[in-house]
């Protein structure tokens, strides 16, 4: 797609009502009418083709309306789990970039970066346990399964709502919107790990304003929020759900310096759930 095309594309977010268009699919995407919601996963499907033979219910029109099917559980033994201590990848999807956090920024596409303060929120202790540490910018289509995994098991210490926009994060509007996720709502998950911090941020985009996490439930707010967890509140395992999305969106996973991507973690490659994310250098304890 030329550079023209993507900016045509990408333009007309700039003024649609992102957050009355996301309430209305957040109300049609629960509709449980049989014949509305058959006909939309039927158009659904036929637009964004889905392996049902993964899946733990197979049969697309059992589901009671086309949010549950787009939140559809998955066969244990369809996404088999990379062997410990490597971190696992938490999502299908595709890398839309991974690598270094530079001075507090981080790559969004050429020509583009955003800060690591920002995309936290304004969180200065926390952004600070990441400096020159790495990131992964891991995107959910529509066709793509969407609940998100814990990558390593950790201790949740924080979770911090910022509200914002709500721009596609399809790829011609990541390169072309400048700080497009330090912009759109999102939902910024901390974690200790015994690889040391962990940072999962889950973005929301226009048709997915509806996040979730399992220990919270639907996260919305009208500004900042943040919760702090006692240290034995809630302790997740390595591969299992944290959270999960409406349609697709992007889930940003920060991790330390001691942090290195499998060589399989890089821009514009297919990713699955519980294949081999990241690995790290012993911590000095």
């Amino acid at each position: 797609m030329s550079a023209l095309t993507e900016k045509l594309k990408a333009y007309p977010f700039y003024v649609l009502p992102h957050h009355a268009i996301s309430w209305l699919m957040f109300k049609l995407a629960r509709v449980r009418f049989k014949p509305f919601k058959n006909l939309a996963i039927a158009v659904y499907t036929r637009l964004n083709p889905v392996n049902m033979r993964e899946a733990v219910e197979e049969d697309k029109f059992a589901y009671d309306s086309l949010n549950a099917f787009f939140t559809r559980a998955l066969k244990p033994q369809s996404r088999p789990f990379c062997e410990p201590p490597a971190w696992l990848c938490p999502v299908d999807g595709s890398v839309s970039q991974a690598g270094p956090i530079v001075q507090g920024r981080i790559f969004q596409a050429k020509g583009h970066d955003y800060s690591l303060l920002e995309l936290l929120g304004g969180d200065k202790e926390l952004a600070a346990q990441f400096d020159n540490g790495h990131f992964a910018t891991l995107y959910l289509s529509p066709r793509d399964y969407h609940r998100i995994h814990m990558p390593a098991t950790g201790q949740l210490r924080q979770m911090r709502y910022v509200p914002g926009r709500l721009f596609s994060v399809a790829t011609h509007t990541v390169n072309q919107i400048p700080r497009l996720f330090a912009r759109n709502e999102r939902c910024v998950c901390a974690f200790d790990t015994d690889d040391g911090p962990m940072v999962m941020v889950l973005v929301g985009a226009i048709n997915v304003s509806a996040i979730e996490t399992v220990w919270h439930g639907l996260v919305r707010a009208r500004r900042i929020d943040t919760h702090h967890y006692a240290k034995d509140a809630l302790r997740l395992q390595r591969g299992e759900e944290m959270g999960r999305f409406n349609l697709g969106s992007t889930v940003i996973v920060l991790g330390g310096p001691n942090l290195q991507w499998h060589p399989d973690i890089r821009p514009g490659r297919d990713i699955r759930l519980g294949q081999p994310l990241a690995s790290f250098t012993p911590l000095n304890r």
